[in-house]
């Protein structure tokens, strides 16, 4: 009895404690997540739903992720398609991960048609 009182007790004092314990960190893009809040800044929810701009983030995308060169970072770049025109927004880790997107991007959608707006931000070093 006395077990099964401790344990309700820790199981109910103790959640608060490990809500806060799983927390994730703060991401490290909210500054261009408020930017992207501009009415006319191209955001995904503004992408077209129409088959031709569907078609071109797939292909972008999937040429993005075939790539195991690139960082996370470039692979969460966002794809948005108006008419044809693609917009790629988000960070990268350096340059030449910047110029292949947009070389992926060039590739499906054709020159003249990619809006790079790719972000560089190189990795933080962590000193002891």
């Amino acid at each position: 009895m006395a077990v099964a009182a401790a344990f309700g007790f820790l199981a109910c004092n103790g959640a608060p404690w490990l809500a806060a314990q799983d927390q994730p960190p703060a991401s490290d893009n909210t500054k261009v997540n408020k930017r992207d809040r501009s009415k006319t800044a191209p955001t995904a929810d503004q992408a077209k739903n129409t088959t031709n701009d569907r078609e071109i983030m797939q292909k972008i995308r999937k040429a993005v992720i075939d790539d195991k060169s690139l960082s996370t970072y470039a692979h969460n770049v966002k794809i948005i398609s108006q008419h044809g025109k693609v917009t790629l927004k988000g960070p990268v880790r350096s340059d030449e991960e910047k110029s292949k997107v947009e070389k992926l991007a060039t590739d499906v959608a054709g020159a003249g048609n990619v809006d790079d707006q790719i972000t560089v931000k190189p990795a933080t070093k962590k000193t002891s």
